[in-house]
């Protein structure tokens, strides 16, 4: 017999053969997308074109993504049976699995009032708006969830040259919040107050004036893309006066720019950001600027690991913590004013038992989880268990009231009347409203008695 060299395979090797063969046929008879969620885009009814910025809420109204720069947004894990999708100045929709390849958004008109000057001496421009943010603190075994809702107001500068410069940043004039702890093993409880001040939603002042790309001078609509290093920056999108940006602030250092007053943490060693996006909506805009004048609502979405400084031992040492910030604001009012009136604002208390929260008419409903939540703080008996400190009612209940201003009530003037704030300033200007009225009307007898036989 010939001496051949035994060529045979071991017996383990041939079957870890035969078992790698088996299983690639059978990853060759699974569908790619069982075990996975499909992906829809997310577009504007009217264009048909995608929308980029497009926030996602599960159905416990947790914040779970955004929509891409071509529409599409991040696969769910096959549990998420409901989602609620939200864009400023598109309507809010409720989509349930399974999810279409397409989600259509119908616009929401904004609609307030003109803002005029009245005389040259009016330099500063007052900015009332209400805010709704969600936001997370979270380690590895503890989280705490936030949902508060705020009326705030602006004070800007007009021209660069004024010495009074007002305040960018959102001042707090009534708030009402809700917080949730919650700990690794899923047991939880509910407060109106909380030693964590972890939000991101008071850096984020009023984006600054611009001008607008000059792919978009003199069309009434179009859009246009800002490169970023590696993904868009900028996405404008023009439809007639309405004008729309969508900023993703990490994919290039310009993006900075809108949110001047946060950059100093992009050089913070303590905070590392993962998520920063912003969405931007302006109306009436009559040139080649944007500027606050012409803003009714934004929103923006930041996630981080760190805050920038320890959060009061609510982490351990050395263990991470990590930060989400979701908030909408809506413009509720806009008018110009002079610097004394604008000191004026600046030195006055507001006492948040006269003053209500006015929500506008196009936020949307609060989810059911959201309003369990509220439900389940309001049904503290803060006055027991605060035996020996006095109840903060700034954020106590939800004393929230639908905007419903009638012609000729803004909310400014309204404001200002409840708090006295001028009155001189209303009578002079019932006093110029009246007297037009009167001009207006004999100009109209004139015309009348003229026609008439």
């Amino acid at each position: 017999m010939d001496n051949q060299p035994n060529t045979a395979m071991p017996t383990p090797c041939r079957h870890k053969i035969r078992l790698i063969a088996t299983l690639a046929i059978l990853l060759c008879h699974i569908s790619p997308a069982q075990g996975k969620t499909k992906m829809p885009v997310i577009a504007d009814s009217l264009t048909h074109k995608p929308l980029t910025n497009v926030y996602i809420f599960n159905d416990k109204g947790k914040f779970i993504g955004a929509s891409r720069a071509n529409g599409h947004i991040d696969g769910f894990s096959e549990h998420v049976r409901s989602i609620t999708i939200r864009c400023m100045g598109f309507k809010e929709k409720a989509v349930a699995y399974p999810y279409p390849d397409t989600i259509f958004m119908s616009e929401n008109i904004t609609e307030l009032p003109e803002v005029v000057f009245e005389s040259r001496q009016e330099k500063m421009l007052h900015i009332l708006a209400y805010v709704r943010e969600y936001s997370t603190l979270a380690t590895y075994t503890d989280t705490i969830t936030l949902f508060r809702e705020k009326m705030v107001d602006f004070m800007l500068p007009n021209e660069n040259n004024t010495r009074y410069k007002g305040w960018r940043y959102p001042r707090v004039i009534n708030s009402r919040s809700y917080y949730q702890f919650t700990n690794a093993s899923g047991l939880d409880s509910v407060s109106d107050r909380c030693n964590q001040h972890f939000t991101w939603s008071d850096w984020i002042a009023i984006p600054p004036a611009s001008k607008i790309p000059p792919a978009l001078n003199g069309i009434d609509n179009g859009t246009d893309t800002v490169a970023g290093k590696y993904t868009p920056a900028e996405i404008w999108v023009k439809n007639g006066d309405k004008i729309s940006l969508d900023v993703n602030v990490m994919a290039d250092t310009s993006g900075r720019r809108w949110t001047p007053d946060i950059s100093m943490f992009f050089n913070n060693p303590n905070v590392d950001f993962e998520q920063f996006r912003l969405r931007v909506n302006y109306s009436d805009v009559v040139d080649n600027y944007i500027s606050p004048a012409d803003l009714t609502s934004y929103a923006f979405n930041i996630e981080s690991r760190g805050r920038g400084r320890g959060m009061f031992r609510f982490n351990r040492r050395d263990e991470p913590f990590f930060v989400t910030t979701y908030a909408e604001i809506y413009i509720l009012d806009k008018e110009y004013i002079t610097i004394k009136e604008a000191k004026k604002w600046d030195n006055r208390k507001f006492n948040s038992k006269e003053l209500e929260i006015y929500e506008p008419m196009e936020a949307p409903d609060l989810q059911p989880s959201i309003l369990a939540l509220i439900n389940r703080v309001n049904n503290i008996n803060s006055e027991k268990i605060r035996l020996a400190q006095k109840p903060d009612h700034r954020l106590a209940g939800r004393n929230v009231s639908k905007q419903n201003f009638g012609i000729g009530h803004r909310a400014l003037s309204l404001l200002k009347q409840l708090t006295g704030i001028t009155y001189y300033k209303s009578h002079k200007n019932f006093n110029r409203r009246w007297d037009e009225f009167k001009d207006d009307r004999k100009q109209k007898n004139k015309r009348r008695n003229h026609t008439e036989p």
